[in-house]
């Protein structure tokens, strides 16, 4: 089995693991620290972006091991995986503050984010790459 362009899983720990502490320190110590004006709400998405980033990082890459594809999947893909779960936790969570979250908005949201990585995926399936080298 070939494994060209699929990412070591220690690469991904360590830094699932720094997107994580940070996240959590950071959040630990605005929570304690401010209170909440303008600066840090905005500070709080980018913390939790941080967070959730560091928490479904090892779980895009296990998903992405259990189910293959063609191509394997690369760090990049599994980094905007993780992205995509988190920019979702932080769009739930500035429609919960502005109190408009329900549950239809957020399954809508859910729906649409997977639509968009399945597209962005179909499109890098559908690049076309020659294995033979022509003269």
């Amino acid at each position: 089995m070939e494994t060209k362009g699929r990412s070591s899983f220690n690469a991904i720990l360590i830094t699932s693991i720094l997107l994580f502490v940070v996240g959590v320190v950071g959040l630990v110590l605005l929570f304690t620290l401010t209170v909440p004006t303008l600066g840090p709400r905005w500070l709080l998405f980018f913390l939790i972006t941080l967070a959730c980033s560091g928490l479904a990082l090892p779980a895009a890459y296990y998903l992405n091991l259990r189910f293959p594809s063609n191509p394997p999947a690369q760090a990049s893909v599994l980094l905007r995986e993780a992205l995509f779960f988190s920019l979702y936790v932080d769009l739930l969570t500035w429609l919960r503050f502005g109190k408009v979250l329900n549950f239809a908005t957020g399954i809508f949201l859910l729906v649409g984010f997977a639509m968009i990585e399945f597209l962005l995926r179909w499109r890098e399936r559908s690049r076309f790459t020659s294995d033979s080298t022509e003269e």
